[in-house]
């Protein structure tokens, strides 16, 4: 899909290298945001085994190799779990899983983190994955648009709770763009009412449209047939004609949009 994330290169607005190398920095900090409650006995005997394997992983997961990566690091999550890359182990489990396409697996796995660390510096990368995991889910507009309204319920969280992220302004730009999915939806809605001449129900799928997406770019079309059908006149098209691509924009077309829309701050101060 246009847009989406590159499984080997990972969020945009951080090169990957410079990400793995700040996830190992701050998750390998002992005590950072969970509770010290020991090592495994044979990670005492040999701590070095676990500071091994996680190399190992993040080679592989450097590499794209991420079945042989979710492997290593799920055997470290589970026989590891306490050692000093144990928080590490089970973010690149959720990475892994994230990166081989398993976008409903995923989504636990990063609320799992969440939930146990959080206060953990990766807070604000985990919370975008998050959004991630349903933005990838977006289909087509004649779809359920349920994973375009909680990728835009993520990415706004995200952005309420970490306004200075480095992640904002990619975040906006994929609000915008599953927005503008949100109001094709509708138009398409909409033109499959006019098309039974459910008139009554265009209007109301219509006034929502205008109401919720403002910022949309079909608006004016909006605004003409919701004139047209309080005048008695609905278009004569086939309703295919009002919206005619189907598919999740790209989300760097809406890079630097500022919107008052709901749901979207309006002034970021750029």
């Amino acid at each position: 899909m246009p847009g989406r994330q590159s499984p080997a290169t990972g969020p945009t607005i951080i090169g990957s290298a410079l990400l793995f190398a700040l996830l190992v920095l701050l998750l390998t900090v002992s005590g950072c945001g969970t509770k010290n409650r020991g090592q495994s006995a044979e990670a005492e005997a040999d701590p070095q085994v676990p500071e091994l394997l996680a190399m190992e992983g993040m080679e592989k997961f450097n590499q794209a190799r991420y079945r042989q990566a979710l492997e290593i690091f799920q055997g470290l999550k589970e026989r590891y779990p306490f050692s000093s890359v144990g928080i590490l182990a089970e973010l690149k489990v959720a990475d892994a899983t994230y990166y081989l396409r398993r976008y409903d697996e995923a989504l636990p796995l990063y609320r799992e983190f969440e939930n146990n660390h959080p206060t953990n510096e990766a807070i604000p990368y985990v919370m975008f994955q998050i959004g991630m995991c349903h933005y990838q889910r977006i289909g087509t507009i004649d779809r359920d648009p349920a994973h375009a309204l909680n990728a835009i319920a993520a990415f706004t969280r995200l952005n309420r709770a970490f306004p200075d992220s480095p992640y904002r302004e990619e975040a906006e730009a994929r609000i915008m763009a599953a927005r503008d999915f949100m109001a094709r939806h509708e138009m398409f809605v909409a033109g499959f009412y006019l098309n039974t001449k459910e008139y009554e129900q265009a209007e109301r799928r219509l006034a929502y449209l205008i109401d919720n997406y403002p910022e949309s770019a079909i608006i004016p079309e909006a605004e003409d047939i919701l004139a047209a059908l309080e005048a008695g006149e609905p278009p004569r098209r086939n309703w295919r004609d009002f919206v005619p691509d189907f598919s999740l924009g790209s989300w760097r077309d809406f890079i630097g949009t500022v919107t008052a829309a709901p749901g979207v701050e309006g002034d970021h101060g750029h």
